[in-house]
């Protein structure tokens, strides 16, 4: 790290700049020269499956990014918080921070520190005073020195968490002692920062501004379109901030989050009632929606995405493509309210306009268990190839209703270009869909004598609740199958109604022909549908 004396140099420094400031313009030819290869980004962002739905697909394309034409700004990466945990894993991120931070700008990215109500630390240092020397840009945009609390395009939403109490999620005894430390540090407790985190080098080239004018206007001078944001705390400081994703967004800059080197202020006991990660991953989904797209910090090392120690969730992705049931409606609901503790959730919907397609898809690189809600789709064959590959990896796989059938059609081939995979049923789920009978009855539900003490079952009273939706035929089931629940209406033969299978290779299925949409509104639905989760991911099943 750069060692600066504020008393001994900062007549220097202000000579030294004036002497080069030439040099730091983009437009001399001096600094030109020094142009490096472009930015090979990968861009994520949400786009609506059709106007109106409120639901999202997440794709991502590509984006190559010129580095002078580009900054990055580190938003209040303080060396304090009042928030212990916040401290924490502020410290956590920071070594990797400053990694991303040194690679971007030995490619010749501008790099903008901005810890905010720090500047007097800062006062003499030469990253200060490159700041302060550069003119006010003539195009400051209006309001650009005041927080932006909502930009119009999120009014097409809802804000996703509850942070009015601030955020904090320290143990309470913790953070009382906490408090009383920074205050035996002198510093104030709920204000306890002073300067940026010494995890972050500041090199002399640099900039340190928290002013929306001064970054603008340094933006400006340098020609930069394309602005990476990344810092805490998302929620608040990186999208509010005069320089925040907000203001950069309004004001036509091409900017993104660089969503693994963030963190949120949002505290588990406040709605939604999700894990602090959930809740981070609930802000950059909004971000995603309405303001921004993100990227992630492995694109500038060529590793994988940063995650907290901590957060141990796996990743589920669940598949939702049928009209018949709804689930892309249940489905979503389900998860925030029964999985968000515990598991990092993506979707992937299908295509409005064109049936068998599923943007996105390519998520289940990065999942860990899939639940399936498909019906009668044939895809592109890279679209199959990335489920089999998933399913062939040995990786956990849950279906609900027409997931029996997903991947073929009835009694026709699919067109061309498109490819079915009608062994889906027996050979991964176990059973032998045929048809359904008639709809009216509910069907009334009881545990299966092979069930035993199954851990899907645990608190699970049948007698609670039964299903709105047609009593599928499913018989026989393989030999490798274990029935949970039987469902049976009057007049006909009992059949399965929910199951697991012990695949070849291993890997965990359970599959239910539930998922009506009354069914979810039935708090024992709820619950059993979760147990099977739990225990696909091969995690406690909660009590």
């Amino acid at each position: 790290m750069n060692r600066w004396r504020p008393d001994a140099t900062r007549l220097f420094c202000f000579v030294l700049l004036c002497g080069f400031y030439g040099a730091m313009d983009h437009s001399s030819s001096t600094f030109a020269a020094d142009a490096k290869e472009s930015l090979q980004l990968t861009i994520r962002k949400k786009t609506e499956t059709e106007p109106g739905s409120g639901r999202f697909h997440t794709l991502k394309h590509p984006a190559a990014w010129e580095p002078l034409q580009t900054a990055i700004i580190v938003c209040d990466m303080w060396d304090l918080h009042h928030c212990l945990n916040a401290t924490r894993r502020g410290a956590e991120m920071g070594p990797r921070m400053n990694r991303v931070l040194k690679t971007a700008r030995d490619r010749g990215v501008t790099i903008i520190h901005a810890p905010s109500s720090c500047m007097d630390f800062y006062k003499d240092h030469p990253a200060r005073l490159n700041a302060t020397s550069i003119p006010l840009s003539q195009n400051l945009p209006e309001e650009i020195g005041a927080w932006c609390h909502q930009i119009p395009s999120e009014e097409q939403g809802e804000y996703p968490i509850d942070q009015s109490d601030g955020g904090e999620d320290d143990d309470p005894a913790e953070h009382a002692e906490w408090a009383q430390k920074l205050q035996d540090m002198g510093r104030d407790p709920r204000k306890p920062w002073k300067r940026q985190t010494e995890l972050l080098e500041i090199r002399n080239e640099d900039f340190i501004s928290d002013s929306g004018e001064e970054i603008w206007s340094i933006l400006e001078r340098r020609r930069i379109d394309n602005v990476i944001l990344l810092g805490v705390h998302t929620n608040m400081c990186v999208l509010g901030r005069p320089f925040g994703l907000r203001q950069m967004a309004k004001n036509g800059k091409n900017v993104v989050l660089m969503r693994d080197m963030t963190d949120t202020m949002y505290n588990p006991a406040r709605a939604p009632y999700v894990s602090h990660f959930t809740g981070t991953d609930l802000i950059i989904d909004h971000i995603e929606k309405y303001v921004c797209p993100t990227i992630t910090s492995d694109q500038f090392l060529g590793d994988k995405p940063f995650r907290f120690e901590n957060d141990h969730r796996p990743h589920l992705v669940i598949i939702s493509a049928e009209r018949e049931y709804e689930t892309e409606r249940t489905l979503p609901q389900f998860a925030l309210q029964h999985l968000g503790q515990d598991f990092r959730v993506s979707f992937v919907f299908g295509n409005a306009n064109e049936r068998n397609d599923l943007p996105g898809i390519d998520v289940l690189n990065d999942a860990n268990l899939v639940l399936v809600s498909v019906r009668r789709r044939v895809l592109p064959t890279g679209q199959l190839q990335l489920i089999q590959q998933f399913v062939s990896a040995g990786k956990p796989v849950i279906g609900i209703r027409t997931a029996s059938h997903a991947f073929c059609l009835r009694n026709e081939d699919p067109p061309e270009g498109l490819f079915a995979w009608p062994e889906f049923d027996h050979d991964i789920f176990g059973g032998s869909y045929t048809n359904h009978h008639g709809k009216g009855p509910r069907v009334n539900l009881e545990i299966a004598e092979t069930a035993g003490d199954h851990s899907i079952l645990d608190g699970i009273d049948t007698s609670a609740f039964n299903s709105a939706g047609s009593l599928y035929k499913v018989s026989p089931l393989s030999g490798s199958t274990v029935p949970l629940l039987v469902g049976s209406i009057p007049d006909k033969s009992p059949e399965p109604v929910a199951w697991i299978n012990k695949r070849p290779n291993g890997g965990r299925t359970f599959y239910t022909s539930l998922g009506h949409p009354e069914d979810f509104e039935q708090p024992e639905f709820n619950k059993f549908l979760r147990n099977a989760v739990y225990w696909a991911a091969e995690l406690p099943v909660p009590h």
